[in-house]
């Protein structure tokens, strides 16, 4: 009868798929023009623009309202245009979802940093529901510390 021989994983050692894991993140993180966004979120500034009930010299308008400076027609056409390499400005970008109702462009850029966007009431909602787990928590740490109590005082 040939001897089974254990084989275990101690706390100091990492399993085979733990390894293979890390090292697909490392290769993933080594790429070369991962972070570049600019195919999507020039689509998705595109689709906003499709999808906003307002004409482009209406966006452009309450863009300059919003941002404080000036913004053209022109220059919201050129943000979309595949013949032109002009892209939209940073600062521009909160009023620009203000402006056409979406933040997928946004959504997108935070995503792609690692951050995930909630619209104000999902995020409340979200928020709302990490203090009811965190109330939950307490309450349980409440209970063990009064059943240790009662143990202690017998």
């Amino acid at each position: 009868m040939t001897k089974s021989r254990k084989r275990f994983v101690g706390p100091g050692q990492m399993s085979l798929f733990d390894l293979l894991i890390q090292e697909r993140e490392q290769r993933a993180a080594s790429v070369s023009g991962r972070l570049n966004v600019v195919a999507t979120l020039h689509a998705a500034i595109r689709e906003a623009i499709r999808q906003a009930p307002k004409s482009r010299e209406t966006i452009a308008e309450e863009m300059t309202g919003l941002a404080g400076q000036p913004v053209s027609v022109h220059q919201v056409n050129n943000w979309t245009a595949d013949s032109h390499p002009h892209r939209i400005p940073a600062e521009l970008l909160p009023a620009f979802c203000q402006a056409t109702g979406s933040i997928e462009p946004l959504r997108l850029l935070a995503e792609a940093a690692g951050v995930f966007t909630l619209p104000g009431p999902d995020a409340l909602r979200a928020e709302i529901q990490k203090l009811d787990e965190e109330a939950r928590h307490i309450t349980r740490e409440k209970r063990k510390r009064e059943l240790f109590l009662k143990e202690m005082e017998k």
